[in-house]
């Protein structure tokens, strides 16, 4: 399966910040983003130090996409597999996708409903399942990412709730794979 290497996602920060310098340094002080340069992102295996800048470039218009495309490429290890870090930037990406004025919301909530379903647990009795996604023992960041779903329900329900997000962007199953995850 295709796997993002450490380098490659180094590779992609240090191209994302040579490209947009000024939105790495820009919204530091944004009250979503508070607390984010205090995590050792490095501590997360795999994990670049730039989380917080590609955060703070979700937040600038120029930069905002590409901002985005990184942090899919640093908190994702494959297509179907999050990365260890994914439940500590999952509280930033929800205040984040909350706020209307986001230059990428629908692509932020879309993200939310990827992570959603890939934190689902994983059927411990089918080999096809723990062939493909792996057993919920070597992968403790669904549980994590649950747990911070939950913890920031009142979020999840507001967007499945607001009238501000484009038709049709989260559609029934998608919608009923977030409010599984966001219950405890």
């Amino acid at each position: 399966m295709c796997r993002i290497t450490a380098a490659g996602k180094e590779a992609a920060v240090a191209r994302f910040l040579q490209e947009f310098p000024s939105a790495s340094r820009a919204a530091s002080d944004h009250p979503e983003l508070r607390g984010c340069d205090d995590i050792a992102w490095t501590d997360f295996p795999e994990c670049p130090a730039g989380v917080p800048a590609l955060l703070r470039g979700l937040l600038d218009p120029v930069a905002a996409r590409e901002a985005e495309r990184v942090l899919c490429i640093v908190l994702m290890d494959s297509p179907f597999s999050m990365g260890p870090a994914m439940p500590a930037a999952l509280p930033f990406l929800l205040r984040l996708a909350a706020d209307p004025a986001m230059p990428v919301r629908a692509e932020l909530v879309e993200v939310l409903l990827v992570v959603a379903e890939l934190s689902h647990p994983v059927d411990g009795g089918s080999e096809q399942a723990i062939r493909f996604l792996g057993s919920d023992r070597d992968h403790p960041e669904r549980a994590l990412c649950r747990a911070v779903f939950a913890e920031h329900a009142d979020l999840v329900r507001g967007l499945l709730d607001d009238p501000t997000l484009p038709d049709g962007l989260i559609p029934p199953d998608e919608r009923r794979s977030l409010l599984t995850v966001a219950t405890p």
